[in-house]
């Protein structure tokens, strides 16, 4: 009993404790720091808080000009800095306001009350409150009835009719009890009077109207008289139970009175109960809406901590120039016009190294002894060797998966150390050019940037012959992918065949290589391995000179390119497919408008 007193006693202390701080929400001012921009950076103002709103002036003695700037606390976010003590952030999506109070202490109330009015503005406040009454009564008690509110009576509406039916069941019990009393009453008035004497001396007559005697009246009974025989009674008998009952009435008044006392004792109980479990109810929908508002925040907050780790630093803001996160290094600290300054001169230093024309090829062939040519001499017998590729039955070992118009697309089988490679090839075919054209403008380095439209920049490292030379690509970046480049030796062969009535052959291999002056730095490093092979077929014209019209190229294009990083060997075969035409076409169409004008180069 003692635990369930302690329960319903938890009233007025922890409740008024707990809501105290929402019932009063009065206007706070003062001076703090803003930051302004990168010029000025922090600057005294003077900041306001009232009714949810959160406005800001150049001075105290500026307020009647009005405010510099205003935000609704409804939906601010109030972000305590992690390092600076003293600092706080209030955003209202993209606006932020960069704040800085004098000390700790100062920043923790600014804090507490924006939060408070926060909750306030968002329903949860003071005004939205429930209405606190005074100390609760045990159920012991049962004294006095507290208030009960409109409100608490709706809530508590099945309730209440369950209270009133049993009020009208002790009003029942009371008329009852107030029967039996008047009866014990009449009982004691009989004895009192003496009719019960009467009633031994006519014992032996018959009477049989009752109207004959003289009964004892109360101020709650009817007339009424007392026969000598009633019910089979003789009256003497009845004379003795008058006198028993007549003798309790004092007893039952007393346990009549103590009956309506408690019954009402019950009644008030109960009724307190219902107030107390209604008030309970009410209190218990607020503690439970905030905790869900709450969780919501937690899950909104958790979501973006997840897309977005860590804060951006907004350029121009305090923590680009100051703190752990500082974006600013030593030299643009001091000076960030400056520093931007070097960095533009260094950005157009770097374009203007791009653009300068490496030194004319020396007029040898490579040399036996060098240590790439036994690799170059490898790698292009290769990919002659795949272009005339049979089986021993003669057949074909190149099947075709794609074909649209004089362009084919075709897949080999091919294992290495168990690993399955199937390499693809594109075949084409064009009108207008010859081989000789088509790998002469994909090697030449002074024109590949007039076609390749991916690349940043490239340049010659190292010429090696005056048909290999190595090269440098810089890829320009896709985002989000990290920027890509390439390190390749670029080699053009012309393929005299040995069979006089088939077409002579040129071959451009790229194929990716190391060179000392370019190491893996901050670029992925991109593998490759490409080819391009052409025979030019000629139709003799009837008479006259040969012209365009009479010329044809077969192109055969290989290109098994490694992006960097992993992928998926199904991925590369699949953007392979799909990027083979598209390439043979841009270049072979910027090739015939180049060519249209110059003598055909056989």
């Amino acid at each position: 009993m003692s635990e369930e007193r302690d329960v319903l006693s938890f009233t007025d202390d922890e409740e008024n404790d707990e809501f105290e701080e929402e019932g009063h929400l009065l206007e706070k001012h003062g001076t703090l720091s803003k930051w302004t921009n990168y010029l000025h950076g922090w600057q005294d103002r003077y900041i306001v808080l009232k009714d949810g709103t959160f406005s800001y002036f150049k001075s105290v003695t500026e307020t009647a000009y009005g405010c510099r700037g205003a935000v609704s606390l409804n939906r601010a976010c109030v972000t305590p800095h992690p390092f600076d003590e003293c600092r706080f952030d209030v955003s209202v999506n993209d606006s932020v306001w960069y704040l800085r109070a004098k000390d700790i202490d100062e920043r923790q109330q600014w804090v507490r009350a924006i939060e408070l009015h926060k909750q306030t503005e968002s329903g949860y406040g003071s005004e939205n409150s429930l209405k606190r009454h005074g100390s609760l009564l045990s159920l012991t008690s049962g004294t006095s009835l507290s208030t009960a509110s409109a409100s608490s009576f709706k809530r508590g509406r099945g309730l209440r009719e369950k209270l009133a039916e049993m009020e009208t069941f002790r009003d029942i019990l009371c008329r009852q009890v107030d029967t039996l009393q008047s009866y014990f009453d009449s009982c004691a008035s009989a004895v009192a009077e003496g009719t019960v004497y009467d009633l031994t001396e006519h014992e032996d007559d018959d009477i049989d109207d009752i109207d004959d005697y003289d009964t004892p009246k109360t101020n709650s009974s009817t007339n009424s008289s007392h026969p000598s025989k009633i019910g089979g009674l003789k009256g003497r008998d009845l004379a003795s139970i008058l006198q028993q009952h007549g003798g309790h009435a004092p007893d039952f008044k007393g346990e009549a009175y103590t009956f309506k006392a408690t019954t009402a004792g019950i009644i008030a109980t109960l009724s307190h109960c219902i107030e107390i479990m209604s008030q309970r109810e009410d209190a218990w929908r607020k503690r439970l809406e905030r905790e869900v508002e709450k969780r919501k925040k937690v899950e909104e907050s958790y979501k973006t901590i997840l897309m977005d780790r860590q804060k951006p630093i907004v350029f121009g803001g305090p923590d680009y120039e100051e703190g752990p996160h500082c974006a600013i290094n030593e030299d643009e600290f001091f000076d960030a016009v400056d520093a931007a300054l070097d960095k533009l001169e260094k950005e157009e230093e770097r374009k203007h190294i791009a653009a300068v024309k490496p030194q004319p090829p020396p007029a040898i062939l490579l040399s036996p002894n060098h240590s790439l040519y036994n690799e170059i001499n490898q790698i292009t017998a290769e990919h002659l060797k795949f272009l005339e590729d049979k089986n021993d039955d003669g057949e074909d070992n190149w099947i075709m998966l794609h074909e649209e118009g004089e362009m084919k697309v075709y897949k080999r089988e091919l294992e290495e150390d168990g690993l399955v490679l199937d390499p693809l090839k594109a075949v084409h075919t064009v009108k207008g050019i010859t081989g000789h054209e088509i790998c002469h403008y994909f090697w030449d380095l002074n024109v590949r940037m007039d076609w390749e439209g991916t690349l940043e920049s490239s340049r010659c490292i190292e010429w090696l012959s005056e048909d290999t030379f190595i090269s440098h690509n810089i890829i320009k970046r896709v985002w989000p992918a990290s920027q890509r480049d390439a390190v390749f030796w670029s080699h053009i062969r012309h393929v005299i065949n040995e069979d006089e009535e088939e077409p002579d052959t040129w071959i451009v291999v790229n194929y990716s290589t190391d060179h000392p002056t370019v190491p893996v730095g901050k670029y992925v490093r991109v593998k490759m391995n490409v080819s391009m092979a052409c025979q030019t077929l000629i139709e003799p014209p009837d008479d006259g000179e040969i012209t365009r019209d009479n010329i044809t190229c077969k192109i055969s294009y290989t290109a098994n390119v490694n992006p960097g990083g992993w992928a998926p060997a199904s991925v590369l075969r699949a953007v392979y497919k799909r990027e083979y035409p598209k390439f043979l076409k841009r270049f072979t169409s910027y090739v015939k408008e180049v060519t249209a004008e110059k003598a055909i180069m056989l």
